[in-house]
């Protein structure tokens, strides 16, 4: 124990940086285990699609999408994203939604913002496109 506080005391910038990684680890664990919204793996959100029809909403760029997007999935413009714009979704309200990006980053403030707006079962796709293609599932281009 002596030579751990030791080695803190002479090298405080990497043992700062040790405690801001573990604090952001925790935080982003705790964070995602307390949200409402529901990360889904490929499986999962396969099996959403067929058994009860989920809607897919995929709001990367339009270039992105034309190279290659989930067979069903509609886009939703980015200016409609920005401005948190739905209207064109109030048909969808009840169908399960899942939100598709390139990553599964960004895809978790738009699934945040369709809560708000009143839409109650909505879920990410968890590694995004990427995720998609990784697992070898079907891309309409």
């Amino acid at each position: 124990m002596e030579q751990l506080v030791e080695f803190a005391g002479n090298h405080l910038i990497l043992s700062g940086a040790f405690v801001a990684l573990l604090a952001a680890l925790i935080y982003t664990t705790v964070a995602s285990q307390l949200s409402s919204l529901k990360e889904l793996s490929t499986h999962d959100a396969t099996l959403l699609m067929n058994k009860e029809d989920a809607y897919i909403l995929d709001i990367r760029p339009s270039a992105d999408f034309k190279k290659g997007h989930i067979l069903g999935s509609k886009q939703l413009k980015a200016e409609l994203v920005t401005k948190a714009d739905f209207s064109s979704l109030e048909n969808q309200k009840n169908k399960p939604i899942i939100v598709v990006c390139a990553m599964g980053m960004s895809a978790k403030r738009t699934a945040s913002q369709l809560q708000k707006a009143g839409f109650e079962n909505v879920s990410v796709l968890k590694g995004g496109i990427n995720a998609w293609q990784g697992a070898n599932l079907p891309i309409n281009k």
